[in-house]
């Protein structure tokens, strides 16, 4: 049985609704990801500094944080 127009565009916008909701979420989803692995990356480089000696060790900078993240990601996404 075939849908009247109206019905059929009633199902189209549903169907636009629930792809629109899937991408924000995928969106939101890689969002997340990514700020765990700037946590994670953080983590690491404070620990790290953390055992070393005290004339070895360096200031931990934004680019050393988001310079491992990309590492971590590489690394994951391979």
């Amino acid at each position: 049985m075939a849908l009247t127009p109206e019905m059929q565009a009633q199902v189209d916008m549903q169907n636009a609704i629930e792809d629109n909701r899937s991408t924000n979420q995928s969106a939101q989803e890689a969002k997340r990801a990514k700020l765990d692995t700037l946590r994670m990356a953080k983590e690491i480089l404070v620990e790290n500094r953390r055992t070393q000696a005290a004339a070895d060790a360096t200031d931990i900078t934004a680019s050393a944080v988001t310079t491992l993240a990309g590492e971590l990601d590489t690394f994951v996404n391979s």
